[in-house]
Parts: structure tokens; C-alpha cells; sequence
């Protein structure tokens, strides 16, 4: 059954890859895009192109996850045009390189006003029009590092994942019983999205310079993690393992959507590390007598 879809980080990326496969798929799919130079004409012109191209129902949204206005406006030109939104996907993020110690507080904070607060932001505004109807569904992209490898000179980022992995498993156990799905996704390592382009490097030079530079214990480090990584991702490997991921996930019937999904070629082994954990939920939730937040209310 066509739904209605609204996914953020759509200008490039999974996003990018993901609106124009849902949109394919025959959903009515708002695709919401941001620039950081402001710059919206070219994403706007591509979607606009794709979507004349394949005769499809897609259509691009200015949003901005920093701006409660942008999302204001976003949410509310959703709703007058299709009347709902059946799907949110939080897929927007950022990225950071670099020794932990190198980035400034404030750059955390930046790292999480994007990946934790912006998906928080935007569900404020949605969620009343779900729980209204007492029907949706939101998919949360976190990432196979919240359970899979940690890797050095990644703390910014994965330190936002893990916190959206826990916002997400929170607002799991409330929204069941107002008939609102969860699916957590958790994509692998691709070197074809673009996060890195935008990724933000450390405030303080002199300390990464430290750890990075010539006699350094951890002189090296970038290059020997960038060649394993490159060794372990498939060529194959694109956007579109996270698009066919949600269109397979979008195939199936309300009420069986899947708590979590795993689209990682480099098998890092979050999968395994994360049923664990949501076994452990499940069993904490039954000891807790609330085993009925664990399914949907239909």
C-alpha cells in the first residue's frame, strides 16, 4: 500500500538514494533537503528532473534541522498537501574525524544538535499528527558502529549514533500503544555518500597535530584505518544498500515491521551485538509488566 514519506538528508547520500527508490516504489515521498552554502537550487532541479523523468510522486522540502521554523514549515507543507505522514525518516546526519581530544565541546555539541536533537526537533512536530491517528511508523539511521567496531578518531560521531540508538529505544517502548512503529536502521561502512565531504575536522590543530604528526604513538593511525577500510567495503557497495533496505522494509505489513534492520556489507558484527541488547529489552520489559509496548497497538 502507497504511504506517504517524509525523510530527511535527502540532498545527498543514503537519502538521496533512498527518496528516489521509495518514490519508484510507488510511495508519495517529500524529500527534505538542506545545503549548508544555502544553495537548494541544484538538489531542488535533480529531484524535480528524477521525478518528471519516472513519473513519480516526489517531491523536494526545504529542511533544516537546526531551524524549529524550517521544521515548522516543512511538517506543515506535508500535512496541507498529502493530508498526512505515514513514514519519517530520520536519515540526516554529520560527521567528524579526527583524536577525540582534538574537537572542542562545542563541536560535540554541534555533532549532536544535527544527529540527536534534530531528529528530536522534528518528531515534536510530527508525532502529534501520528498519535492523532494513532497510526505511523519512524525509521531511525543510526549506524553498525553503535554496536559494531569503535573505531579511533570517530568519537564525535559515534558518541551521537549511540545516543540516537538510545533516544530511538526509548521512544520505542511510548509510542507502541499509540499505534506507532519503530525500525531501527543501522547502515555499514560506504565510502559513496558524501558524508565526508561535509565532515567536520578538529578545532584544535595543535593537539590533532599531536597525536597524528610524525614520532607520534599514533602516527599513522588515518592511513592504516582508511586502508583496512577500504580493503573490507565491497565495491559494490553504494547508497543503495540503505534504499533497497527501505524499500523491502516499506513492502512489509503494518504491524510487522522489524525493531531493527542491518545494512552492512563489512559484517562488523553490530547485528549480533545489538540482539543482544534488544533481547535484553524484551526480557527487562516483561520482568517490568509492559511487555505490551514491545508491539504495536492496532
Amino acid at each position: 500500500m502507497a504511504q506517504v514519506y517524509l525523510i530527511t538528508g535527502a540532498s545527498t547520500g543514503f537519502g538521496a538514494a533512498s527518496v528516489r527508490a521509495l518514490a519508484k516504489a510507488g510511495h508519495t515521498v517529500f524529500a527534505g533537503i538542506y545545503a549548508p552554502d544555502g544553495n537548494l537550487k541544484p538538489y531542488e532541479d535533480e529531484i524535480a528532473t528524477f521525478a518528471s523523468e519516472n513519473k513519480v510522486n516526489l517531491t523536494p522540502i526545504p529542511l533544516n534541522l537546526l531551524s524549529e521554523d524550517s521544521i515548522t514549515e516543512a511538517v506543515d507543507t506535508v500535512i496541507s498537501k498529502a493530508g498526512q505522514i505515514d513514514v519519517l525518516i530520520h536519515n540526516a546526519g554529520i560527521a567528524a574525524f579526527g583524536p577525540a581530544e582534538s574537537f572542542t565541546s562545542d563541536q560535540y555539541v554541534q555533532v549532536f544538535q544535527i544527529n540527536v536533537l534534530g531528529p528530536q526537533r522534528l518528531n515534536q512536530a510530527v508525532l502529534p499528527h501520528m498519535r492523532k491517528r494513532r497510526s505511523g511508523h519512524i525509521v531511525w539511521t543510526t549506524s553498525s558502529t553503535v554496536y559494531g567496531a569503535k573505531l579511533p578518531f570517530g568519537a564525535p560521531y559515534m558518541a551521537s549514533k549511540a545516543a540516537l540508538d538510545s533516544l530511538a529505544m526509548s521512544y520505542a517502548g511510548e509510542l507502541a500503544n499509540w499505534g506507532i512503529e519503530t525500525t531501527i536502521l543501522q547502515p555499514g561502512l560506504c565510502m559513496k555518500t558524501g558524508l565526508a565531504a561535509h565532515q567536520i575536522h578538529p578545532s584544535i590543530p595543535d593537539v590533532a597535530k599531536e597525536y597524528m604528526g610524525e614520532g607520534a604513538p599514533t602516527a599513522g593511525f588515518t592511513e592504516k584505518i582508511f586502508a583496512g577500510l577500504h580493503g573490507m567495503v565491497p565495491d559494490w557497495v553504494d547508497s543503495s544498500i540503505v534504499a533497497d533496505a527501505l524499500v523491502e522494509l516499506a513492502a512489509k505489513p503494518r504491524g510487522k515491521k522489524p525493531f531493527r534492520i542491518t545494512a552492512d556489507a563489512t559484517e562488523d558484527g553490530s547485528d549480533v551485538a545489538a540482539a543482544v541488547v534488544d533481547l535484553n529489552r524484551t526480557t527487562y520489559y516483561r520482568r517490568l509488566g509492559i511487555s505490551d509496548q514491545l508491539t504495536v497497538t492496532m
